[in-house]
């Protein structure tokens, strides 16, 4: 079955950065376009960034452009999400997910502050 494993998250002050994985199994990941969702205290879970098969297009939420960078490495089948210039607003549960199915992972949570 599909299995979606995030890591990466912790206690990072403002300004800092993380990188986020996600390892993937039990679908064929080169097959699909991927995404990272986070959901903040209280908030709507929202879409981050999303990333193609090959990753030759990439989207962003408008809060995180220029800051974030979603990539993928098809050899590992693994998505990463570089953060950099994280700020309190980051702090949330971040998801990967096969894009346009209902597979999460279980989350790993970024909490930026001071």
């Amino acid at each position: 079955q599909v299995q979606l494993v995030e890591s990466g998250g912790g206690l990072v002050q403002p300004g800092g950065s993380l990188r986020l994985s996600c390892a993937a199994s039990g679908f064929t990941f080169t097959s699909a376009a991927m995404s990272w969702y986070r959901q903040a205290p209280g908030k709507e879970r929202e879409l981050v960034a999303a990333i193609s098969t090959l990753g030759r297009s990439r989207s962003y939420a408008d809060s995180v452009k220029g800051r974030f960078t979603i990539s993928r490495d098809n050899t590992k089948n693994t998505v990463y999400l570089q953060m950099n210039s994280l700020q309190p607003d980051d702090t949330a549960v971040y998801y990967c997910r096969v894009r346009y199915t209902d597979s999460w992972g279980q989350g790993t949570r970024v909490t930026v502050s001071s």
